[in-house]
């Protein structure tokens, strides 16, 4: 496992702050938990996991919506898997294994793993805000096993309360915990009225918020046609920079890194596939074994790069991605075993994995957010001078490089789109 790998998911699961929830113990609404001594390593397997995991999904997503934007966050939605994932047996926990990569490690490999990279993602940058707040949410009579709770409080940083899920204005209240720690970018992540056989919530909430190392000057903004999936063009602020870059001449594409903060430990990685190339050739190339080979080739070299300024929001149920992965089992209320989290019957079953997503991109730098809820019901080479000018669809991603870790991932066909959570 090489330094780049090991840098690929680790802002996947930041439990950075105690999340205090109204009536639970030792943690009040906005206190920040004690921060840990950083762990020297992150277990190299759970890296490989997460980075296998984080391509799988996005493939799968990106070919149910061809030529959309995407935009999601592995690290929220592994999050809030491996939570559930501590709660899972038998079948249902060799399906979610096999799909989150875990076959390699025992459950305590896999807390432990998290445990470590928690401590190291806890300040990633003094100019880089990264949160990463972690819940689990329970019907108010519903007993669940102590050491299920337990080890998502220790190893996740997670906090539990009880809630009367019958009440009107329960969903509300916990869509206000996701918008607080998001700052307000994602809204109404569960629907009222909550189902009456609904259980239990494990919910992640991510928000990232970081200036360009070198910011883009306003001054040279300016406006350049950009292909629309439809085959027409339209007019789109591209924001230019001249200077040294971490720069890739792939094989059909270029790429940039673009870093954050004060010690450029987090970059934004673009793709851009070569002229009478398309995404869909480079999604062909785009694997973790690619990924792993690429960010090793990354060279400094003199250039510029002209980005386009966006802003979308993106919103899905990962239900039928995850059956399709593999972990179809875990979403049969005949068939799932989570008989881990408390005593059976009743049968335990996942009713859906929602996650939203928001991203704005400009001069000065980037603000993301992300949620994923997981509803838990009852049964019942490099160049010496290069131009990147990024005026037709392109991937991206947001990794922290030192641990390796994609913190978002994702893919504009259309600057201009404007999605609507």
């Amino acid at each position: 496992m090489n330094k780049h790998m090991k840098k690929l998911v680790a802002l996947l699961f930041l439990a950075l702050f105690c999340t205090g929830l109204a009536g639970v113990a030792g943690c009040q609404p906005g206190q920040k938990s004690a921060y840990a001594e950083p762990a020297d390593y992150v277990d190299a397997r759970l890296v490989e996991a997460n980075t296998a995991f984080a391509f799988e999904l996005f493939h799968a997503l990106q070919e149910e919506t061809p030529g959309e934007n995407i935009f999601i966050s592995p690290a929220s939605v592994s999050l809030a898997l491996a939570m559930t994932y501590n709660g899972a047996a038998g079948e249902t926990a060799a399906a979610m294994e096999e799909v989150l990569h875990f076959q390699n490690m025992n459950i305590e490999d896999v807390n432990k793993a998290f445990a470590d990279l928690r401590t190291i993602l806890e300040n990633p940058d003094p100019k880089v805000e990264l949160a990463i707040a972690n819940s689990l949410w329970a019907r108010q009579g519903v007993e669940f096993y102590d050491d299920f709770l337990q080890r998502n409080r220790e190893y996740f940083g997670a906090e539990v309360a009880t809630l009367d899920f019958d009440s009107p204005n329960a969903a509300d209240t916990i869509n206000r915990w996701v918008e607080q720690q998001t700052k307000g970018k994602i809204e109404d992540l569960i629907e009222p009225p909550i189902h009456p056989l609904t259980v239990l919530f494990l919910l992640n909430a991510i928000y990232f918020q970081a200036d360009w190392a070198e910011p883009f000057n306003p001054e040279l903004t300016r406006e350049v046609p950009f292909p629309l999936p439809d085959g027409s063009h339209k007019e789109h602020p591209l924001m230019f920079r001249e200077g040294e870059f971490q720069y890739l001449d792939g094989d059909g594409f270029q790429a940039v890194a673009l870093p954050y903060g004060k010690n450029e430990r987090i970059n934004m990685y673009i793709f851009l596939p070569d002229p009478g190339q398309t995404l869909q050739d480079f999604y062909e190339q785009l694997t973790a074994a690619e990924w792993n080979t690429w960010l090793e080739a990354f060279r400094k070299t003199e250039g510029r790069v002209g980005l386009p300024r966006f802003k979308f929001e993106y919103e899905a149920s990962l239900n039928d991605v995850l059956k399709d992965l593999g972990m179809e089992i875990a979403f049969d209320d005949t068939a799932a075993d989570f008989s881990a989290m408390r005593p059976t019957p009743p049968r335990l079953f996942i009713a859906d994995v929602k996650h939203k997503a928001f991203v704005e991109v400009d001069e000065k730098g980037t603000e993301a957010a992300a949620a994923t809820s997981v509803e838990i019901r009852a049964e019942s080479a490099p160049m010496d001078w290069f131009s990147m000018t990024v005026d037709r669809p392109f991937f991206f991603s947001i990794v922290d490089n030192k641990t390796g870790s994609i913190l978002f991932m994702g893919s504009v066909t259309d600057p201009m789109q404007q999605s609507e959570l």
